[in-house]
């Protein structure tokens, strides 16, 4: 019976072929093959697939394998498997272009020699990293922190830190160039030859399609981040130890070049909104159709304005060659130390967290304090003086305090009468106190602390000497003063916030005390092999009565102004009054001046038998001529350049001179009197 199954009882025979077997219908698999497809070689597998499908395409249930079918159906399987097979097929639609395969995780980095890597970077995959080193394109284009790096540009530095969101190089779109995939998979693999060995080679090339970008890692060290870093405690800034990877050679190859990869989460996350924003002030500044925009930035305290900036700063410099800054924020400052207010003209990319790109301004004036809240008059005259050096020859970005409650609210409104920008860049979050709507409207209605609401339509391109007196009194209301409106753009921020009620004014300390370290790394030799500790430095030798003193945070009697001045943070400014009159000195002003701040250094020491000042700073002697004003202000020395001085081999101290100041009152002048101590002049150089 064919048609049955009928499983015949063994004999006692042992002859094997001769025994009767049940009849298996066609396209039967066994539970033995379905359960282990494993063991199978890759030729059986390929078999058993093509097998699968047949079955398939005849419409026979072969997922129902336990239950046998029998032969006949066996048999009208096969026949239906024919007749599919002799039916013509339709006609194909026209295939689609190639798709970009989707990869869930970036391939490890591959070593390139010692302190290099290569990395491939799939379309829109990125790699986050905390660390600092130097990016080149290799081929294609890569985003890192809003800027773009394309295959044959210089390398840039990039610095990843742990006390801001980490950064990320993501691989972007870029023109595809009209060659076939065999053609651009042979001019990579030419590109690579340099760098790569024929088995990385080839391991890199498996994942290589196009659309691709591939990116050099190299290790670098610069002598600010060795200053930075050579500090106790402070190591942690760019290096942090974190658990090995289940990749150990990618953890290897990744620790020559000196950085760690991290998850996405730790990375830099932008909202929505705040790609909105920075598209549309990307195409107002690319177009130039009513002038230079100038865009001021507002918003709470560790929302993410600085972040904003940056990303901001990077995006427009991939369509213009410069952007200016303006500097208003005393506590967090971008490209000073603290306490500054001050212009830039910015031309090549921010890349890091402000301690990693200190630079020199265009127009700077030194407040002395991190806050404006016992000096508000002073504080607008400043910014008055300061904005007054803008040509309007390029976008112009504004960054405000996070102080937007009671008072700072109102002298936020006074700075948008003053500056008049033509766009405001407002934050809010959930984290962040309420703030009302900064519109043209609500502007023009409110009362600030200087100046008075009532209807003002002026031109934006007025020339700000002709107005500066903005305090309104009843007998000017109705002067014809005129303002212009302004754009109002809301940004919901969603920034990772790693500060709390409770720790934000110590994380705020650390991070201005590193942006004092970052400008004293500029006094390091350019060799970033060697640190040279800061009382092994030469200084510079000022006469007393070369250089007017002033204290600009508190009333200091006279005869204590020398126990204020000693190893101190001091700024190097620039007065019209001529000092040169005096014979002995020193010489103290009345008041604090509005005047031009070139730098910043350290008094080492005062040697009062001569009558010297010691200045230690990274300014160059050339601008130093024209320094006649020292500044002290609020702003301190880190501890840590007191505590962790190195020993050096002992010699005739200056702080053990007779006629030295010292004081030994508080635990903070002894710590100032360690530096003090431990002055050792090989050669001292006197700037006028």
């Amino acid at each position: 019976m064919a048609d049955s199954l009928l499983l015949v009882k063994r004999g006692s025979c042992r002859f094997m072929p001769s025994r009767p077997r049940k009849a298996r219908p066609q396209f039967i698999l066994s539970r033995w093959l379905r359960c282990r497809p494993r063991s199978l070689r890759w030729c059986s597998r390929r078999r058993l697939r093509r097998r699968l499908l047949q079955a398939q395409a005849a419409g026979v249930d072969w997922r129902e394998s336990s239950c046998l079918v029998s032969g006949a159906a066996g048999e009208a399987a096969a026949r239906r498997l024919k007749a599919a097979v002799r039916r013509p097929a339709p006609a194909a639609a026209p295939a689609p272009a190639p798709a970009v395969p989707k990869f869930t995780r970036v391939p490890p980095p591959l070593p390139a020699g010692p302190g290099r890597a290569v990395l491939l970077l799939p379309l829109e995959q990125s790699f986050v990293f905390g660390g600092i080193c130097r990016v080149t394109c290799l081929y294609g284009q890569v985003q890192v922190f809003g800027f773009n790096i394309s295959q044959g540009q210089p390398a840039r530095e990039v610095f990843s830190a742990y006390t801001n969101s980490l950064l990320s190089i993501t691989a972007v779109h870029y023109p595809m160039p009209e060659k076939s995939k065999k053609e651009m998979k042979r001019e990579v693999r030419t590109l690579l030859r340099a760098h790569l060995l024929r088995d990385n080679r080839r391991r890199l090339m498996k994942y290589f399609f196009p659309l691709c970008s591939i990116v050099l890692l190299e290790r670098l060290k610069t002598s600010t981040t060795e200053f930075i870093i050579s500090h106790p405690g402070l190591s942690y800034v760019f290096f942090q130890e974190t658990p090995t990877s289940h990749l150990f050679a990618e953890y290897l190859t990744l620790k020559s070049v000196g950085i760690r990869r991290n998850k996405r989460k730790n990375g830099l996350q932008l909202s929505k909104s705040v790609i909105s924003a920075v598209d549309e002030l990307v195409s107002v500044a690319s177009e130039e159709v009513d002038g230079c925009p100038v865009i001021l930035v507002c918003g709470g305290q560790d929302i993410g304005k600085s972040t904003f900036n940056r990303y901001l700063i990077n995006q427009l410099l991939n369509s213009i060659p410069c952007i200016d800054y303006l500097e208003c924020d005393l506590g967090q400052t971008e490209f000073t130390p603290p306490g500054c207010i001050s212009l830039f003209s910015i031309t090549e990319p921010v890349l890091g967290p402000p301690f990693t790109h200190q630079r020199t301004p265009q127009k700077m004036v030194y407040y002395g304090k991190t806050s404006c809240k016992d000096n508000y008059e002073h504080y607008i005259e400043i910014i008055k003086y300061v904005f007054s050096s803008y040509k309007r020859e390029s976008p112009l970005i504004i960054n405000t305090m996070g102080w937007v409650t009671d008072n700072g609210l109102l002298l936020l409104i006074d700075l948008i009468r003053i500056l008049s920008p033509s766009h405001v860049v407002q934050f809010s979050s959930g984290r962040s106190k309420y703030m009302p709507n900064l519109t043209p409207d609500y502007v023009d209605d409110t009362d600030g602390l200087y100046t008075k609401s009532r209807p003002k339509i002026r031109d934006r391109g007025f020339h700000l000497p002709e107005a500066e007196n903005l305090e309104f009194v009843d007998d000017e209301r109705e002067s014809p003063v005129v303002f212009a409106g302004h754009k109002l753009m809301c940004v919901r921020s969603e920034f990772t916030f790693r500060k709390t009620p409770r720790n934000r004014e110590s994380h705020n300390r650390v991070l201005r005390e590193l942006a004092v370290l970052g400008y004293l790394g500029k006094l390091q030799p350019p060799d970033p092999k060697s640190v040279s500790p800061l009382h092994g430095l030469t200084p510079y030798q000022v006469p007393f009565n070369a250089v007017a003193l002033r204290i600009t945070h508190a009333d200091v009697a006279p005869t204590h102004i020398m126990y204020a001045v000693n190893a101190s943070w001091v700024g190097l400014c620039k007065i019209q009054d001529d000092v040169r009159g005096y014979v002995n000195g020193p010489i103290l002003l009345a008041q604090t001046p509005l005047c031009d701040c070139v730098g910043f250094g350290i008094c080492r020491g005062i040697d009062m038998e001569k009558r010297l000042y010691h200045i230690l700073t990274p300014v160059p002697p050339e601008e130093l001529r024209d320094v006649n004003c020292l500044l002290i202000g609020a702003v301190s020395i880190p501890q840590c350049v007191f505590k962790s001085q190195v020993s050096m081999t002992p010699q005739p101290r200056l702080g053990r001179e007779p006629g030295c100041v010292h004081n030994r009152e508080s635990e903070e002048l002894m710590l100032r009197q360690e530096l003090h101590e431990k002055v050792i002049v090989w050669e001292t150089y006197t700037w006028l």
